[in-house]
This record gives C-alpha cells, sequence and structure tokens, in this order.
C-alpha cells in the first residue's frame, strides 16, 4: 500500500449506483445503472465507480455483470468497485462469478460496532477481515477496506483503529477508505483524525466518505482534501440515506477553486450529468443547489443587474458559461431598469425610454401579486404596454376536449396563420397530450415542428378554491436551449394551452 499524500489530483469515487441507491424511493433497473455508469466514466470523467452491492438480489447481479462486460471491453475493470462483506467468502464468490476486480470490504472502524453489532472482540474480528482479505488476494481481486463508522472510532476508541490498521498493514490492501458514516465529523476533527492516521502509518492510501446530516459535508471533504486524502466519495446531486453523500458538483469546484489541488472531472458535463439522474431517480435538486440547481444563475436584484452591467461585479469564479448554463436576470417586484435591459438585450429587443419605465411598473405590479415574469413573458407585457395586440403569426383559434372515465381523452384543435385556418384531432393519454397530438397535426399542415416539452408545472395559490387561477409553467427545448412559458387562467388546461402559443409565436420565423 503506497500513499501518494502528494498528489496534485485527487482521485473520485463516485457512488451513486450504490450509496446513492441508498436513497428513500430510489431503485435503479439495470439499464439505468448501465447508463449511469457510461455517463459518469465516459462524460464527467470520474475515476472510479462502486457500482453495487455484493449478494443483493438477480436483479443486481443482471446489472453488474452489464456494467463489467462493457467496463471490460474498454479496457477500465479496475474501475469498478464493488461493496462486499466479510462473510466466509460469500462476497469475494459473488463478484468473482460477475467478472469483478475490485472488493470494497465493510468491516468495522468502531470498537462499539465491533462489539455491539458483531458481538465479536476486536482481535476476533481483525483476524477475521486479514483472512477475508487475503483470500480476496488469492482470487484475483483487488481489495480495499471500509472501516465503517470510523469517525466514531476516531473519536471513542482510537486504540481500536490504530490496532486495527497496525494488524492489516502488511496485508495486500490497495486502499483504506475513512466513512464519517453518520454525518457526525467537522472540519477540524477530519484533518486532526486523518493527522493521527498518517502520523503512525505514513504510506497509507486513504479515501474520505463523507455523508451531510449537519450539512457540512463539503466542508470536511475539503478539510481531508488538505489534509492529503488521496480520494473522495460522491454521489450525483447527494443521493443517499438520510441527508446524503457529498454531492460531486460541490466537491469539484470546491477543491479546484480553493486548494492547491486538482480533480479530473469535466466540469461542463455536471448539470447533464444532475438532470439525468434526477430524471432517472425521481429526486429533485433544490432550486438553490449550489452549481447545478435551477436558480443558481440568476439575479434577482436590480442593483445586481446593474453592476453585472457595469462591470461583473456581482460575478465570482463560478461563471455560468464554465458549467455550459447561462446567467439570467429575474424579473419581479424587485427588478430594476438593469434587470429589464439585460432581458430585452437577451430577447433583441430595444424600447424607447418612456416604454421601458411601463414596463418595469408593469413587471413590479405583476411582482407583487407573486407573479414571477419570465423573459418570454415580455413581448406580451411589451405588448399590453403598447396597448396593441402582441403581432401572432399562429393562433390557437379554438380547441375542444373531452374526457370520459374508461376512454382515451379526445382533442380537436384549429389553429390559423397567415390567414390560413387547419383543423385536426387525436387522442392522448391525458386531456392536454391530446391536445399537443392534435397540435402537432395542425403545425404539419404548416410545415412546422412542436419544440420537445422538457418540464410541465402547475400552480395555483396555498389553499386555492376550485375557481381560483392556475398558472401553467411550460420548459420546451428549443435547438438545444430552454425556453419558458407561462399561461394563466381559471382553468388549468386553458393556461397550459395559452402557454403554448406564446411558445409558438416566439419560435415561428416572422
Amino acid at each position: 500500500m503506497k500513499s501518494k499524500k502528494t498528489d496534485q489530483f485527487v482521485e473520485v469515487m463516485d457512488t451513486t449506483l450504490r450509496d446513492g441507491e441508498q436513497t428513500p424511493g430510489v431503485a435503479f433497473t439495470p439499464a439505468e445503472k448501465l447508463e449511469i455508469a457510461r455517463l459518469l466514466l465516459t462524460r464527467v470523467k470520474v475515476d472510479r465507480l462502486e457500482i453495487a452491492s455484493a449478494r443483493v438480489s438477480e436483479g443486481e447481479k443482471e446489472a453488474v455483470r452489464a456494467i463489467l462486460a462493457w467496463a471490460e471491453h474498454r479496457g477500465c475493470l479496475e474501475q469498478m468497485e464493488i461493496l462486499g462483506f466479510v462473510d466466509n467468502h460469500a462476497s469475494v464468490d459473488w463478484i468473482k462469478s460477475v467478472g469483478g476486480k475490485v472488493i470494497n470490504m465493510l468491516a468495522k472502524g468502531s470498537e462499539e460496532h465491533c462489539r455491539v453489532q458483531l458481538k465479536k472482540t476486536p482481535a476476533r474480528h481483525f483476524d477475521d477481515v486479514a483472512a477475508e482479505i487475503e483470500y480476496a488476494h488469492s482470487q484475483g481481486l483487488m481489495v480495499n477496506l471500509y472501516l465503517e463508522d470510523w469517525s466514531n472510532g476516531m473519536r471513542n476508541s482510537f486504540g481500536y483503529v490504530y490496532e486495527f490498521l497496525n494488524r492489516i498493514k502488511e496485508l495486500p490492501v490497495e486502499r483504506v477508505m475513512l466513512p464519517d458514516t453518520l454525518g457526525v465529523l467537522e472540519p477540524t476533527e477530519v484533518t486532526t483524525y486523518i493527522e493521527w492516521l498518517y502520523r503512525g502509518f505514513p504510506h497509507l492510501r486513504l479515501d474520505f466518505h463523507g455523508h451531510n446530516d449537519y450539512g457540512v459535508v463539503t466542508a470536511n471533504s475539503l478539510a481531508a482534501v488538505r489534509a492529503g486524502v488521496n480520494g473522495i466519495h460522491t454521489t450525483i446531486n447527494g443521493l443517499g440515506e438520510r441527508t446524503g453523500n457529498q454531492p460531486l458538483a460541490q466537491l469539484a469546484v470546491c477543491v479546484n477553486d480553493m486548494t492547491g489541488r486538482r480533480i479530473r472531472v469535466v466540469e461542463k458535463e455536471l448539470q447533464h450529468a444532475s438532470e439525468m439522474v434526477q430524471s432517472i431517480s425521481g429526486k429533485r435538486c433544490a432550486w438553490n443547489m449550489p452549481v447545478v440547481g435551477a436558480d443558481v444563475f440568476t439575479q434577482t436584484c436590480g442593483v445586481h443587474a446593474d453592476g453585472d452591467k457595469k462591470g461583473n461585479l456581482y460575478a465570482n469564479r463560478l461563471l455560468p458559461e464554465r458549467f455550459g448554463r447561462h446567467r439570467n436576470y429575474a424579473l419581479g417586484k424587485l427588478s430594476g431598469k438593469a434587470s429589464i435591459d439585460q432581458n430585452l438585450e437577451t430577447l433583441g429587443l430595444d424600447l424607447d425610454p418612456e416604454v421601458r419605465k411601463k414596463v418595469l411598473q408593469e413587471v413590479i405590479r405583476l411582482g407583487d401579486k407573486k407573479k414571477s415574469v419570465s423573459p418570454s413573458d415580455l413581448p406580451f407585457i411589451i405588448a399590453g404596454v403598447l396597448h396593441t395586440p402582441l403581432e401572432s403569426r399562429l393562433k390557437v383559434t379554438d380547441f375542444e376536449v373531452s374526457t370520459r372515465y374508461n376512454a382515451l381523452p379526445k382533442a380537436r384543435v384549429a389553429v390559423e396563420m397567415d390567414g390560413r385556418q387547419v383543423e385536426s384531432t387525436a387522442t392522448g393519454d391525458g386531456g392536454y397530450d391530446a391536445f399537443v397530438k392534435a397540435l402537432r397535426k395542425c403545425l404539419k399542415q404548416f410545415e412546422l415542428t412542436m419544440p420537445r416539452l422538457l418540464d410541465y408545472e402547475v400552480r395555483i395559490p396555498p389553499g386555492g378554491k376550485t375557481d381560483a387561477l392556475v398558472e401553467a409553467t411550460i420548459t420546451w427545448d428549443t435547438k438545444g436551449k430552454s425556453l419558458v412559458t407561462t399561461g394563466i387562467d381559471s382553468d388549468q388546461l386553458v393556461a397550459a394551452v395559452l402557454a403554448t402559443e406564446k411558445m409558438l409565436n416566439l419560435v415561428v420565423p416572422r
């Protein structure tokens, strides 16, 4: 076991497919696991993956075999790791049977876990682990050793941890992995404990595995990096049980920007990875989650927009372009002239100063009603301010949707463009789906293609009555860029239709 404590690069071992799958309500299919593994290794370029736990299920075995077959074809089999146990060789045999080359062996890193959970003396546990390591090595497996509950072991039974490491230091162990299993550490403790280990065992190759129970997991990982560990364990979006694991995106930017060391991941792929895992797992990120949250590159305050316009005064090193994103300037009651100007410039619109003033007043009025105004709404606000109808080439002149129990909804849609009116009908899995399918048929007659729908959100006021206004916000993919449009009506379907019509008039050539 040779330490590379002075390495410039910090290894990332991503465990989304193992520890991340312990998130309540998350279970990946074999096909989903393979897709995530491909993404993380080939596009995000993490160094290693923990892809599964041994002996879980037949489905897990199928997924592991598929991933390992793909990895063998790419020549990266030793980057695929599987959690295994000290279980009289059962895990080792399972991993070997599926074609694995690396076992992350789970042992007890605190005396309390050893005596209470295993009901063994430390000496007996150390002997069992040593025998399992030697057997795994004899079967051609590389061994990394997890010290479960290591953080409490260091706090309450350092002698136990020291004896354990002394027992295995001459055994064929590649890495010792240090889990803060219950997320109880703070940065100064992390630094102190890792320094203790290096003093006693300077040649150890160490990984740190943090949990976020107190909300300081990134600070702890950063402390571990500065203390010299070789690797950090992460998950996409911080997936994991309870409060989750170390989020990959936050680790990457903190190490790259705040230490003298580097992480190899491709930063421009972090957003794509986040969105893909959100979609597959069904677990959405908080809107303000650093780096990957939906609103983290949105400025709301008009003073900030003014400062950015005059000299990027409110920008830091986390520029949105670094992650393949763009800065937005939100419109609402806190907007100022600069916020309006930034959005008008993005839309390629130029207005007289008096019109701009009235548009700002209308944006603030809508913001006071707690309505967020998107840049796509600006042309409609401007049209209202000018007391002239928005120039629309395309109009949904009529539509009818009927639904009944145990029958597919039906829709009839009439569309007018440049004085020509067409009509189509369709069925769908829901009222809006039927509407969209009929609309696509209409657009086809005008040789137009419907953009892909990315997200559909409906909001009503908290505690709203059945006749309350409904806000339908739809996100579209228009030539690789996101476009958000909103419709408001007391009828949810009408609100969605209005949002759709807005989108069409923004993308249809003038």
